[in-house]
């Protein structure tokens, strides 16, 4: 269990101020010039050796990310973009950042951006996240009338300016290419890779995407050390993480652990167990909802990390963790989400525009099981055909739920395909 000395976001519940002075008391903006005045590569080393990987959901590695940067800034100036677009079913914890922790995430921007040879940051926020909006507003105005942003940034000699821009509610905007489209005031589709955005991003400049939860780690991070963060979880999969539980427990939460905690102690000593006690858990969706769900069998042992669950056939994703208890009509949850796909795909490649209509309907029969047993194998295939055929994630974000409730619940599929031909039958 994580010590409350190694815990980063020590205001995550919004207990204290989430102002300037407040963030202040809390460690954030101590001596920021320091940590600049360290040099752009010797920040990225530094990031390279903590071993934090994305906290976005894909987990590639950040300092690696941020080394791919050009080393010279020519006639095209550098951005930052920070992926504030939270979207994702069963995530919220960027949310929290933005709320109780904004300083940390601005001060992020000014230390990742410096270390990228940035001017600028952009942080792209979710439309409905509007109360969060304002917050954050707040604390870049703060930190610009305390000399912390803007010219000579914290005293630094380096000049950085972050301006904050609102999405449209779209969930393809999490995508870091469709982000950057729109923040260009064009429609919201990924664009193809490569080129990639480090060498050609926003309005065609070098430009590194990072989720917000990465970024805000990063000061602390370089106040105390890669080597304490990569002390810090397992080997290859570092640092402390926040997780979302959600769904049926008994104290639905945000917390900070470390990467590798046992799934089970997670939920029994934060969430207050599963409702109706451990025996009434039916599956776990580990990573937000795009990620495979796992049955209580594969539950009991597995730890939360990048490599733990992508060997059971999932994935860490956002760590938001979506509990299902018994009462569960896992079919139909499964088809809730096949509908949420269908609807956020942009319709740009022919395998999703077509594959999530065509999921979702098949999954809409299933729940009533009006299907034929033979019908579950098709479905499969046509997952198959959609994940690894887009230019962005999103078809395989469609695709491996669907796969995950076959893997895992195809007795459930078939009872109710039999039960509705038994029905039918007997009506003749």
């Amino acid at each position: 269990m994580l010590a409350d000395k190694d815990r980063i976001f020590t205001n995550i519940y919004g207990w204290g101020d989430a102002g300037l002075k407040g963030a202040q008391a809390r460690g954030d903006w101590d001596n920021t010039k320091a940590i600049l005045a360290r040099g752009h590569d010797d920040i990225v080393e530094e990031m390279k050796t903590s071993g934090l990987r994305g906290r976005g959901g894909a987990g590639f590695p950040t300092g690696l990310k941020w080394s791919f940067m050009p080393k010279e800034v020519g006639a095209r100036p550098h951005y930052l973009v920070v992926n504030a677009d939270e979207s994702e079913p069963g995530t919220c914890k960027d949310r929290d950042i933005i709320r109780h922790e904004p300083h940390k995430l601005i001060e992020g921007c000014l230390v990742a951006g410096f270390a990228m040879r940035a001017h600028t940051a952009y942080i792209y926020i979710r439309g409905e996240f509007f109360n969060e909006g304002k917050v954050l507003q707040a604390a870049i105005d703060e930190a610009y009338d305390a000399g912390l942003l803007g010219k000579n940034a914290a005293g630094s000699g380096w000049d950085f300016d972050v301006y904050l821009q609102r999405g449209a509610g779209a969930y393809i905007c999490g995508e870091e290419t469709a982000l950057i489209e729109s923040l260009e005031g064009k429609k919201g589709q990924p664009r193809l890779k490569p080129p990639f955005p480090a060498g050609v991003g926003l309005y065609g400049c070098p430009t590194t995407v990072n989720n917000v939860e990465s970024i805000a780690v990063a000061p602390t991070i370089l106040r105390r050390g890669g080597a304490w963060f990569a002390g810090l979880g397992k080997e290859n999969n570092t640092g402390t993480k926040l997780f979302c539980i959600s769904g049926h427990v008994n104290k639905p939460c945000n917390v900070e652990e470390e990467m590798g905690i046992p799934l089970k102690e997670l939920i029994e000593k934060h969430a207050g167990g599963v409702r109706g006690g451990w025996d009434n858990l039916l599956a776990i969706i580990p990573g937000g909802s795009s990620t495979p769900l796992m049955p209580k069998e594969v539950c009991e042992t597995m730890t939360m990390d990048f490599d733990a669950l992508r060997e059971a056939g999932t994935g860490l994703g956002t760590a938001g963790i979506i509990v299902m208890d018994k009462s569960t009509d896992i079919v139909r949850a499964i088809a809730r989400l096949s509908y949420f796909y269908k609807h956020e795909s942009c319709g740009q490649c022919t395998p999703c525009r077509e594959g999530t209509g065509w999921m979702w309907r098949m999954m809409d029969r299933m729940v009533r099981g009006e299907a034929e047993i033979h019908e579950i194998e098709t479905l499969e295939q046509v997952t198959r055909q959609v994940e690894g055929h887009t230019i962005c994630a999103l078809g395989d974000a469609a695709a491996w739920p669907i796969q995950g409730l076959i893997k895992h619940f195809r007795p459930e599929i078939e009872r109710r395909i039999m039960a509705h031909q038994a029905v039918t039958n007997a009506a003749e």
